[in-house]
């Protein structure tokens, strides 16, 4: 994938937002109140949805990716780049597909995308452990990709409708 130097200076800035955002998760801990391992908000998720739909699935990948790679080296634990890495890979995948349905909403995209990110994590879990017994979580944490998915969206539509009347996404 060739970019101009715009379309790249747009990829490192909402990369770098997505960094930010999945730092100022930390400061939620929602694990307090759901004590599932795997249960985030998926701030950075935002990012990904949008870029989805204004750049399209190549650089939303590209951004996806990097900070995936990115925020594994930050925190130190490269043991998590698998599970950032096959969630991310599923749920971009599914979100790419799921909005080329004309009568699917973001919110249901972004549903989607969060129910098939919780899925690739456990896949990495059953990986990593060797055992199925993180399949068992998996229908709490579909529940629970329902909500996040739905933030994620929201969100997302409303950085759309605040973003339409300006040039900021344009070319």
């Amino acid at each position: 994938m060739k970019l101009t130097a715009n379309q790249l200076t747009r990829c490192a800035l909402l990369t770098a937002l997505a960094l930010a955002l999945s730092y100022l998760e930390n400061f939620f801990p929602l694990s307090l109140a759901v004590p599932i391992p795997g249960v985030k908000l998926g701030l950075a998720n935002i990012v990904t949805v949008f870029a989805l739909y204004a750049l399209g699935p190549g650089q939303a990948a590209l951004i996806l990716f990097t900070r995936c790679l990115l925020g594994a080296m930050f925190a130190g634990n490269m043991n998590a780049l698998l599970f950032s890495l096959l969630g991310g890979a599923a749920a971009m995948l599914v979100m790419t597909l799921l909005s080329r349905l004309r009568r699917l909403s973001v919110y249901g995209v972004s549903m989607g995308g969060a129910a098939a990110h919780n899925c690739g994590q456990v896949a990495a879990a059953v990986l990593t452990l060797g055992n199925t017994a993180p399949l068992y979580c998996l229908p709490f944490l579909l529940g629970v990709s329902l909500f996040t998915g739905a933030l994620t969206g929201l969100v997302s539509a409303c950085l759309f409708r605040a973003l339409a009347y300006t040039d900021l996404m344009k070319g």
